[in-house]
């Protein structure tokens, strides 16, 4: 009899399973977006050293190679702004990521959700949705568009006031 007590007990993970699972659920998150943002990082710069070189070989491999009338070869001018644009916007974005966070008065996720949700107001739900949501194409949605919103003002706009 005992051993079905411990059988049970063994197939309810701990509190410290569920925590391990969840950050490294987490890592593996974190790391899959970083792949993801890094191949489309790396796709993006070939898709366009390629359309350049495309465009104007001549010119191209002149900035590659570098010549006495360019200080500078191309490649390596723009590989440098390259590097330099990447640490700004990434010591850009963090510090002010972690000015808010800091601002914010959080100790843990759970607690700058809080205070970010109580500071920004709320979205009302629509479910089920009250508007149109298919649309035929882009035409359907923009002709939707602007015209949305105009008949509830006419209906309003022609109820006399009591």
């Amino acid at each position: 009899m005992g051993s079905t007590m411990e059988q049970t007990d063994r197939l309810a993970p701990t509190l410290d399973e569920l925590a391990e699972k969840r950050r490294k659920f987490r890592y593996q998150a974190g790391a899959f977006l970083g792949l993801v943002g890094a191949t489309s990082a790396i796709a993006g710069f070939s898709k366009a050293i390629m359309s350049a070189k495309k465009s104007d070989p001549k010119y191209f491999d002149k900035g590659l190679h570098g010549s006495i009338a360019l200080h500078e070869a191309g490649t390596s001018l723009a590989l440098r702004a390259l590097g330099w644009g990447t640490l700004y916007a990434i010591l850009g974005t963090g510090t002010i990521c972690f000015g808010i966070w800091k601002l914010s008065g959080a100790k843990n996720m759970e607690e700058f959700r809080q205070a970010v949700g109580s500071a920004l107001p709320r979205v009302p739900r629509n479910d089920p949705p009250t508007s149109r949501t298919e649309f035929e194409g882009l035409t359907d949605l923009m002709q939707y568009l602007t015209t949305w919103g105009k008949e509830e003002k006419a209906v309003a706009n022609k109820q006399p006031s009591q």
